[in-house]
């Protein structure tokens, strides 16, 4: 795994983070892993790292958060000029078909539901960090 990859992970609820986690270093991602909390600390984080010219490859956005939600959190990641071209993942519990259509619209790259199962949890952490890969590859 290439460990300039940075991806950037936004979802309030603690045990899917520590989920994400475990679930990364187990299939060996060797990159950088930052999380927060809410859509207005992502906002921030994006804003910090545009500065320090340390954009994450990827970001993996939930939607129901506190503060600044997902959807909303997308719309103002992708009305930024500093960091709009990063690929964004929604990773939700929602299966509601209304919300995912309006986040592609929005400019989602994909829309994925959380995993239920350590298999598909480890399933998902290999598809992020290859995902996130081809995207710091091409940059």
């Amino acid at each position: 795994m290439d460990s300039n990859v940075r991806i950037l992970v936004a979802d309030d609820d603690a045990e899917d983070r520590l989920i994400l986690i475990d679930s990364f270093t187990e299939v060996g991602f060797t990159g950088v892993l930052d999380c927060v909390e809410n859509g207005i600390e992502a906002i921030s984080y994006l804003r910090d790292a545009a500065a320090a010219n340390a954009l994450p490859s990827i970001i993996v956005l939930d939607l129901n958060m506190p503060r600044l939600n997902g959807t909303e959190t997308l719309r103002q990641i992708k009305s930024h000029s500093d960091f709009n071209v990063i690929p964004v993942v929604i990773f939700s519990t929602s299966v509601n078909e209304i919300e995912k259509e309006e986040c592609l619209r929005l400019g989602a790259t994909s829309y994925m539901t959380k995993p239920s199962t350590q298999d598909e949890s480890l399933d998902t952490a290999r598809y992020f960090c290859e995902f996130a890969e081809k995207v710091a590859a091409k940059n």
